[in-house]
């Protein structure tokens, strides 16, 4: 029987994809206690990089927040593999961190993470809002224009 959050991805269309596996020296999820600390996701599609390029040059601010969308819905799948398959298990999204890959001139930031913000709340309905950072960033891994990775609050 699919839990609650399962219930509310099928109601919202979505789909999570397969949890990414690293691709450097790092793993994708610790948990320690009641946490589980998931590290930062780029907007992977299919096992490729969905959006490429520099936001307000290369990627518009709709294709940025898409992105940062995209990465959130790798968060969640990242968090479902550290829950054992049951996203039910987490309480709370405490915080995240959104880098957006951008020139000194783009200012919008927060509205490009907004893209995961949005989607957290959307999922978790009041325990999806959480503390956040949105900073830019000359340049992101494998070309991405939004990096994100996030604070989760288990049972």
């Amino acid at each position: 029987m699919a839990g609650t959050i399962e219930t509310r991805l099928k109601q919202l269309g979505l789909t999570l994809p397969a949890a990414a596996t690293p691709v450097a020296n790092y793993i994708p999820f610790v948990r320690t206690g009641n946490l589980i600390f998931v590290a930062g996701q780029i907007p992977l599609l299919n096992g490729a990089v969905h959006y490429h390029g520099i936001v307000g040059l290369d990627v518009t601010l709709e294709e940025a927040m898409n992105a940062a969308r995209l990465c959130g819905l790798n968060l969640l799948a990242q968090a479902k593999a550290a829950c054992d398959g049951d996203l039910d298990r987490i309480t709370r999204v405490v915080k995240l961190t959104g880098f957006v890959a951008a020139n000194a001139h783009f200012t919008d930031h927060p509205k490009v993470i907004n893209g995961a913000s949005d989607l957290m709340v959307e999922v978790f309905g009041d325990a999806g809002r959480h503390a956040r950072v949105a900073v830019g960033a000359p340049s992101l891994p494998r070309g991405a224009p939004v990096e994100v990775d996030a604070l989760f609050e288990v049972a």
